[in-house]
């Protein structure tokens, strides 16, 4: 029902199929109470037939009075099934959710990382419409369809003929759901898939919406989403259009059914086969046999969408794997080395970096400079980890990246790219990285960043909303409080990009500060800057052009061979060359 998986049963199980046998017990559950349902569901034409051919005919009132009394029991537990079972499938729902959520999104952030452009949010809104439709009256209709043969047997019992008939009204019924399905499937499928897209695409262009407005932007990407939207209503008129005719005939037949069932009664009590409470009987089970396909076919595009999202959802999981519980490793202490390391960024089949080896001892300050296009970023985010190596290692105390679990790799890095994002909440949660932490952590982070009497001057101080993004803050202002993310805690190894990018005198001269006092903390620090007043503060620094590494070495060394001799050196000492090759 729900697609097919590519996971075979003894194969690889995603959080799908967990979720799945998570609710399982519940569906066990419903499946039974729709069996009591359609049961008692006899009891109406029961009824029927005892008031037309007994109560009307013996006229005894207390036979009436019963036989109402025990269809309104009847219809009461029916009534309190149905509450049930839909009250089971909200919480089975809701029970699937709960075990496929949490890997779904953290499938959503890697497959962001592998590709940018996938838009992979999709994919919770996919599980939405899984557990929608799993939650939703279209899904009882599904449970109601094994039914379908008792009620038509129930029909052949009365009469044969009314038994043919029903079984060539179900299966008409049943060829013109098969063929609104065959004809408007794919066309359905490339509208969704277009609608998304276009979806994506507006929201892409929306958080962009200060340049639409300043730069008179707005009528042009209309008229690119406008296109992209012309294919979601082209293909959904293909799709209704080929539909229509069948929805036509399938209410004709569906109306000609109901008045065709009370003539072939009328004509066999005449000819004193059948009596007349058995006709109205026939007709009541007749409806009951047919509404299951009737209610499923008017849930049938619902069925669709679910079955695409969960093949999707399913698909993707499957692509990323599941998360692979990881021995916890010791504290590092920040040394940090690449072995032959070679990079791709996610989607292109140009290396930014190539075969970069590099040793940066613990509790080093580095610089990493060159020109635009050098690589110097790519290089920060394989030191983070966020591009993963394609060839060679990236080590952190010895242990490749890989071999560390990413939360616990987390903790152990600040990393302050050059598009900072902060995120819906306070400052406070933002520094703490949305972490359970003490407010003296926080204040901590805060003062050494230098940030401290800044957000001291907000409205709300540390319990400033910031909103999407940091929107309620300058560039300025996010950039400062991003550095202090990135020092919340002191991890071992602090990788910043541009740190200075958007920063005033007073911001420059507070990452100084900070420099100077992480380098007395024994915390390694790669920068990737062009100022010189950081490269003052640096030990070592690292010069990058076309992806690979030009020189480096001591600071003054390497800049002595950059600038000329007359480059003033730092008042410490630089450190011992570290070892290995093209080594810091």
């Amino acid at each position: 029902m729900f697609g097919k998986s590519k996971a075979s049963p003894a194969g690889p199980q995603t959080a799908l199929d967990a979720g799945l046998r998570a609710a399982k017990p519940a569906l066990i559950a419903v499946i039974v109470f729709s069996c009591v349902v359609n049961l008692l569901m006899l009891a109406g034409p029961l009824y029927m037939m005892q008031v037309y051919d007994r109560v009307l005919a013996s006229r005894n009132l207390t036979t009436l009075l019963f036989l109402t009394l025990i269809l309104a029991f009847c219809y009461g537990v029916i009534a309190v099934m149905e509450l049930v079972r839909s009250q089971v499938l909200i919480r089975a729902g809701v029970q699937f959710d709960r075990a496929v959520n949490g890997d779904l999104f953290r499938s959503v952030q890697r497959l962001s990382l592998k590709k940018p452009g996938a838009a992979p949010v999709q994919g919770l809104r996919d599980l939405d419409s899984v557990r929608e439709f799993f939650s939703g009256a279209g899904f009882l209709a599904f449970l109601d369809f094994p039914w379908v043969p008792i009620y038509i047997i129930a029909a052949f019992l009365i009469n044969p003929w009314f038994g043919v008939f029903v079984l060539i009204a179900a299966i008409i019924t049943f060829v013109l759901a098969a063929l609104n399905e065959y004809a408007t499937r794919d066309r359905l499928n490339q509208a969704q898939m277009s609608s998304i897209s276009a979806s994506n695409y507006a929201t892409t262009t929306f958080r962009n919406s200060e340049v639409l407005h300043a730069m008179g932007m707005v009528e042009a990407l209309r008229t690119r989403w406008g296109k992209q939207h012309e294919s979601v209503l082209a293909w959904q008129a293909a799709a209704s259009s080929r539909a229509g005719l069948l929805i036509a005939l399938a209410k004709f037949h569906r109306m000609l059914t109901q008045s065709l069932v009370l003539g072939l009664g009328a004509l066999l009590v005449l000819q004193r086969e059948i009596s007349p409470g058995m006709m109205i009987a026939a007709s009541i089970i007749i409806g009951r046999a047919l509404q299951p396909v009737e209610i499923a076919i008017g849930n049938w595009k619902g069925f669709t969408n679910m079955r695409n999202s969960f093949a999707r959802v399913q698909s993707m999981l499957l692509e990323l794997g599941t998360k692979q519980d990881k021995i916890d490793l010791p504290e590092p202490k920040g040394h940090l080395t690449l072995e032959n390391v070679t990079v791709f960024p996610p989607g292109r089949q140009t290396a930014v970096l190539r075969q970069v080896s590099v040793n940066i001892p613990a509790g080093s300050a580095v610089a990493v400079i060159g020109s635009s296009a050098a690589g110097k970023s790519s290089l920060a985010r394989a030191m983070t980890g966020i591009w993963p190596a394609a060839s060679g290692a990236v080590r952190l105390d010895g242990s490749k990246l890989e071999h560390w679990d990413a939360e616990d790799l987390g903790r152990h890095m600040g990393y302050l790219p050059q598009d900072v994002e902060l995120f819906s909440g306070t400052i406070a949660e933002n520094i703490s990285r949305f972490a359970q932490a003490e407010d003296q952590e926080i204040i901590d982070a805060a003062l050494l960043a230098g940030v401290h009497e800044m957000i001291q001057k907000l409205p709300e101080g540390y319990n400033t909303q910031i909103g999407d993004g940091g929107q309620a803050l300058s560039g300025g202002q996010r950039q400062r409080i991003g550095l202090a993310r990135a020092l919340f805690r002191l991890p071992a190894v602090i990788v910043l990009d541009e740190p200075n990018a958007n920063l005033d005198t007073a911001g420059e001269q507070a990452l100084v500060d900070a420099f100077q006092e992480l380098k007395t903390r024994g915390r390694t620090v790669v920068v990737v800057t062009h100022k010189m007043n950081i490269l003052s503060s640096v030990d070592y620094v690292l010069v990058l052009k076309d992806g690979q590494i030009q020189n480096a070495g001591p600071r003054d060394e390497v800049l002595s061979k950059l600038m000329g001799p007359k480059v003033v050196a730092s008042p410490e000492q630089p450190r011992p060359r570290a070892p290995g090759a093209a080594a810091l």
